[in-house]
């Protein structure tokens, strides 16, 4: 994790304190063999003393900070240091490492159509460098790890468009008009360059339409899928991770449908009920993968917060869980809490968070709202938090319908020349988790104090190291205590704003 002491560094500085009191404080040969005696045994204890202290210095912490009004966004704070002494505030983060919850996959967004294209059409070949290095490496930049990608058209793209269109009327069973050119002109050049910063980076799948001809509105926009199309929608998944695979861009996971219970009026989308698409999981899509050898994890459902029994639905039988990693849940209805309620029923499955947008509805400290959703998700067993899209430009777009306000993680202003890049508050909120928090982390147990006050969530990585992320949601700076495994430091923290705590456990566990 980057800038975190290495355990080595530590016991070094460890060694060199003991070692500077030894060459002060060693008594020389006497012949008071009692004096001598004595002496020894008050250096033993003074070494042991001293070792306790050495150590606790050792264990430096560093902290990045953002304020609410991002004047100094992720800005670097002086290094606190654990100490072995109880915890001096009354409010007090207590970390412990013992207690392991799930693994983290990573932290994102989407390269939808229209931020593909904006970031590799619409930026200087130096401009797009820089800001995919901003993006996603984790040492220069804040290295974003996970992608949710739309499987065809989403109402953020140019056009709309599936991978085997068809003239009204026509259909195609066998998908021998099946390509996946469309993407290949700046969407695929875009995940390559991606991935080659950061190889750590997880790639998941979701349409927003099947193809117009298997649904009953033989198009696009509207309609349920027919249930005589499952086995072709099937082949149609088959056909899409091969041809990405092939591209160089491997599908970690997929989704059957974005947001299953909602069809869009302006866009491309499909209502796909539980029983139907527990049933095409089951008869079709669960074998289809087997068959191909394909491993791909299958998220069920992709909605809001606010149906947890359309999950549930699906997990209750058997047949078609076999095939179901987990669920993905959207946040734009209910409430979190709904993520933690579904994985007490079904422990053996997972959750990813895979879709919220900010936008200008929302008010207020928008640092804090973002921030929010990285704590309360991932302390309800997601494994990640993804936002919408990656990049939008000045107008929230481009659209073809739907969503004509939301918000990128980057702006790129086109009516400049050349274009502008400009961070948003949601990529600051995001690095602090994704550049400290690095995929194959284990959520830890920390408590937290509710959404009027401080909120944190605790992870440690696969070297051993942590990463507290802590929000200050009251209204005034609020001085508290991290607490581990007897040693504690404290800290402040303005209104409003977001710190992350990065330190060395594996040096401050083999000193107590």
């Amino acid at each position: 994790m980057a800038q975190v002491p290495a355990a080595s560094a530590s016991f070094n500085s460890e060694r060199r304190c003991t070692s500077n009191f030894i060459e002060a404080r060693e008594p020389r040969a006497s012949a008071a063999g009692s004096r001598e005696i004595y002496l020894m045994s008050r250096l033993t204890f003074a070494l042991i003393f001293l070792g306790l202290v050495c150590a606790a210095q050792a264990q430096q912490v560093t902290v990045v900070e953002t304020d609410s009004e991002l004047r100094t966004p992720m800005q670097s704070k002086p290094s606190p240091s654990f100490h072995m002494a109880p915890a001096s505030s009354s409010v007090t983060i207590t970390v412990n490492d013992a207690q392991k919850y799930q693994t983290i996959d990573g932290f994102g967004a989407s390269l939808t159509d229209s931020s593909a294209w904006l970031l590799y059409t619409k930026l200087t070949p130096e401009q797009r460098s820089q800001t995919m290095h901003d993006l996603f490496d984790e040492k220069s930049g804040i290295g974003l790890n996970f992608l949710r990608q739309p499987m065809g058209a989403s109402d953020l793209a140019l056009n709309d468009y599936s991978y085997d269109d068809m003239p009204a009327g026509k259909s195609d069973p066998e998908l021998k008009h099946f390509s996946i050119e469309h993407d290949k002109a700046y969407i695929l050049p875009s995940l390559r360059e991606a991935l080659a910063i950061n190889p750590q980076i997880k790639v998941m799948a979701t349409p927003w339409s099947s193809p117009g001809w298997m649904k009953t509105s033989d198009a696009l926009i509207g309609g349920i899928l027919k249930e005589s199309a499952y086995p072709a929608l099937a082949q149609y998944f088959v056909k899409f991770i091969q041809a990405y695979e092939a591209a160089g861009v491997p599908i970690y996971g997929l989704t059957m449908q974005n947001e299953a219970l909602f069809t869009p009026a302006d866009y491309p989308g499909m209502l796909f009920p539980a029983e139907a698409q527990g049933k095409f999981l089951r008869d079709n899509l669960g074998p289809a993968l087997g068959a191909s050898n394909l491993h791909t994890k299958v998220m069920v459902y992709d909605h809001n917060w606010d149906h947890p029994e359309y999950p549930t639905t699906i997990l209750h039988d058997p047949e078609a869980a076999k095939y179901a990693a987990g669920t993905a849940w959207h946040c734009y209805g209910g409430d979190v809490s709904a993520q933690s309620a579904v994985h007490d029923q079904f422990p053996a499955k997972d959750m990813w968070e895979t879709e919220c947008s900010g936008g200008t509805w929302q008010k207020g400290n928008l640092l804090a709202v973002t921030a929010k959703l990285i704590i309360e998700s991932t302390r309800n067993w997601a494994k990640s938090v993804v936002l919408w899209n990656m990049a939008l430009d000045q107008n929230n777009g481009p659209n073809t319908g739907g969503c004509a306000t939301c918000r990128g993680v980057v702006t790129v202003d086109t009516s400049k020349s050349p274009a502008m890049v400009t961070k948003t508050v949601d990529y600051y909120a995001l690095g602090h988790a994704s550049k400290y928090v690095r995929p194959g982390a284990v959520r830890i147990e920390s408590n937290s104090f509710g959404d009027k006050g401080l909120e944190d969530v605790a992870f440690q990585n696969t070297d051993g190291s942590i990463g507290l992320i802590v929000l200050n949601n009251a209204a005034t700076a609020q001085t508290f205590s991290v607490a581990k495994s007897g040693a504690s430091f404290t800290y402040t923290l303005p209104a409003g704003s977001l710190a992350t705590f990065s330190w060395n456990a594996s040096a401050a566990v083999s000193k107590q």
